[in-house]
């Protein structure tokens, strides 16, 4: 796991925050992926994880986070994609808890309410440091064309305990399979946008009465 340290000047003050850049790899016997990842980007994105419909949703954290985003990823796809998601969840969390380090000056709580044609869905998110999340999607069908749709809540697991945050995901409507799940992604990232930002307010302290996340 590597982070870059490289220096960026806050242009309405002499305070200086490292760049938010991480890079982690992860291999095992059934995947190998590959995440690098900026929080401060543009919403650029490349990704191939063999899955198409997780590509997909990997393109809706990337756009409506912010997040510059690069995964690569291989895996036994020829039994399911079941393996493949959860690590690449896994990385994309390391990559996320890396990236924010100590998560001194940032915002720390997100929320968004995504409307996606008849599907509308609710997240609330917070880098408290401990893991946990609340599911509340209710998925009508089984597959979204091959992508197994409890897979959905497999990701979330993933990236909740690996990126160290709380979750929660409410479905408010919806019926459609793909516009639930979509609207999901898109709620995350905007959630994920407004944790992350940093708080100028905040001078670079833990968003914490405690002092530490």
């Amino acid at each position: 796991m590597q982070v870059s340290q490289r220096p960026v000047i806050d242009e309405q003050s002499e305070i200086l925050f490292p760049s938010r850049i991480a890079s982690v790899k992860r291999t095992t016997k059934e995947t190998d992926v590959a995440v690098k990842l900026n929080l401060d980007g543009q919403g650029k994105c490349q990704v191939d994880t063999g899955v198409p419909f997780l590509d997909h949703m990997l393109h809706q954290i990337a756009s409506h986070g912010l997040i510059d985003l690069e995964i690569k990823a291989t895996g036994d796809i020829e039994i399911d994609d079941h393996h493949t998601n959860e690590d690449v969840g896994i990385t994309l969390g390391q990559a996320l808890t890396q990236a924010l380090g100590d998560r001194k000056g940032i915002v720390r709580f997100g929320h968004f309410i995504a409307p996606l044609d008849e599907a509308l869905i609710q997240v609330a998110l917070d880098f408290s440091g401990r893991p946990h999340l609340s599911y509340g999607l209710t998925i009508p069908t089984e597959r979204v064309g091959t992508y197994d749709t409890q897979l959905v809540r497999e990701f979330f697991v993933a990236i909740v305990n690996h990126g160290q945050m709380t979750l929660h995901l409410r479905q408010l409507d919806g019926i459609n399979s793909h516009h639930i799940i979509e609207a999901a992604f898109k709620a995350f990232a905007r959630s994920l946008r407004m944790a992350v930002e940093i708080d100028p307010r905040r001078a670079g302290a833990i968003p914490s009465s405690k002092g530490v996340l």
